[in-house]
């Protein structure tokens, strides 16, 4: 096989113009707070870990006496952590005995993060399974001590949590709506003031999940639905957290097979309120597009193993491809259960004729400036970046990490799975991540300043709006997208033979 050749780095865009700009895009920089950096530095004093046999009172008191607002529990696998808030929740609000030991409340342990991960990254996490404090561990796997939610608000991302806290809290469809509409001005924050592009989607996709949960839980209230017979999957962009202002909120549902004709039209009935009150508050929905409560993306568990059982062995039928790709980027979000397609698609990567399917799939949408198209229909002068740039990235994403047999959702850790394998060297991986994180930065800075001079958001870009140097960084991605997608399509000619 060809070794590949090392690429220089790609040169850091320093932003848009900060001068006269005419008619280009800027967003202003606040530079109020420098970024936020390393978990570790958030730590404000040694940890305090107690048996999981303590009981709550003790464990009180311990607390009152010595101004925790956490305990890290011992669990033997892990730490759990018992909080104040918890012990209100769980202990006083439910009568139970203050003499329970501890471990009988505390619940599963927590996931502990490394010292030098990224405060973004905690915040995303805390985001995503609603913790209330994180243990820190250093290297050796060493508790050096824990992150409170309260700790992290002086982060630049920080205000997501009590965004999100609102967003859970909301009583009434109207008042979820009122906390959604402030997403886009929370982003646009967050854009100013420098959060690296992968930080600002993530939290950007878990807040508008946030909102659809919250309205799933406020319609299945009103109408007495059960969650048990019903998984409401979040797909596109929002799964592999990488929404920006534009993106679209597209889903699935998964009903119990136990689950009669009856019950499934009222479900279905329920995420129509679900996605009218998501676009109530600004979330982008496609009505023609990939949403719950359309007939062919609400189904019985059963019926969604068929479907995707029939789409590996009749890859050329009925857009079997496409929707394979679709639900290959779901991530549950909502209700009980599996989906029906969890052990159907473990089994793609062994079918070597639907893994060449969809890797002809994955490279159709050529990585391009402009097309003759373009320059015909008097467009030259502008770029799809979702099109031409960024969707051919995930394609390829998508496809190495399923064959690697990973299971990741988003883009930069697909491509981190997958680097050093037969279809994705080391370098090229870190090229493509690299791309990835400049190509967002360019299309969040664009619809920011859309969204600033009360523009509609767009990925449509007007070159001559983008400064010198962002114009020559797309240029420089899209080359390198078009020359990994010509090494993979070299590739795929000789797929069966890759073992």
């Amino acid at each position: 096989m060809q070794q590949s050749t090392p690429r220089p780095p790609m040169p850091h865009s320093g932003g848009w113009e900060t001068g006269p700009t005419g008619d280009k895009l800027t967003v202003p920089r606040r530079v109020d707070e420098a970024p936020a950096g390393a978990i570790g530095a958030l730590i404000t004093g040694e940890p305090l870990v107690v048996p999981a046999s303590m009981t709550v009172r003790d464990a009180a008191t311990v607390m009152t006496e010595r101004g925790f607002a956490a305990l890290m529990v011992a669990l033997g696998a892990g730490f759990g952590v018992l909080t104040d808030v918890g012990i209100r929740a769980d202990v006083v609000a439910r009568g139970v005995d203050p003499q329970t030991a501890v471990g009988a409340i505390v619940g599963p342990p927590v996931p502990a993060v490394a010292a030098d991960t990224p405060v973004a990254a905690v915040l995303a996490l805390v985001l995503e399974q609603e913790l209330t404090c994180v243990p820190v561990i250093d290297t050796a796997g060493t508790l050096l001590g824990a992150v409170t939610a309260a700790d992290l608000l002086s982060a630049p991302a920080g205000p997501s949590l009590t965004l999100r806290r609102q967003i859970a809290v909301a009583a009434t469809p109207s008042g979820l709506q009122q906390h959604a509409k402030r997403i886009p001005y929370f982003v646009a924050d967050l854009v100013r003031r420098g959060q690296a592009a992968h930080e600002v989607s993530a939290i950007a996709s878990l807040l508008s999940d946030a909102v659809v949960r919250r309205a799933l839980d406020l319609v299945s209230e009103r109408h007495g639905l059960d969650p048990s017979g019903i998984r409401w999957l979040s797909l596109g962009s929002n799964a592999r957290r990488d929404a920006v202002l534009s993106s679209d909120v597209d889903s699935a549902v998964a009903f119990a097979d136990e689950v009669s004709d009856a019950d499934i039209a009222r479900f279905r009935q329920a995420c129509a309120e679900v996605i009218g009150i998501a676009g109530g508050g600004g979330l982008a929905i496609d009505l023609n597009g990939v949403v719950a409560s359309k007939p062919w993306f609400s189904r019985r568990r059963g019926e969604w193993h068929d479907a995707a059982q029939q789409w590996m062995e009749s890859p050329l039928k009925d857009e079997a491809i496409v929707y394979t790709s679709l639900l290959l980027d779901s991530r549950p979000i909502w209700g009980a259960g599996g989906t029906g397609m969890e052990n159907v698609l473990d089994g793609l990567r062994s079918r070597r004729t639907t893994m060449g399917m969809l890797l002809a799939e994955a490279l159709t949408t050529k990585a391009r400036i402009r097309t003759m198209r373009d320059v015909f229909s008097g467009k030259g002068g502008t770029f799809d970046i979702k099109e031409h740039a960024l969707a051919p990235l995930t394609d390829i994403a998508r496809w190495v990490a399923l064959f690697a047999g990973s299971d990741e959702r988003d883009t930069r850790s697909r491509l981190r799975a997958a680097a050093g394998s037969v279809v994705l060297p080391g370098d090229q991986a870190a090229t493509l991540i690299e791309v990835f994180e400049v190509l967002q930065r360019v299309r969040l800075n664009y619809q920011v300043a859309q969204f600033d001079r009360g523009e509609p958001v767009s990925d449509l870009l007007e070159m001559k709006r983008l400064s010198p140097l962002d114009r020559s960084l797309v240029a420089q991605s899209v080359r390198e997208i078009a020359g990994i997608q010509r090494r993979l399509d070299n590739l795929g000619q000789n797929l069966p033979l890759i073992g």
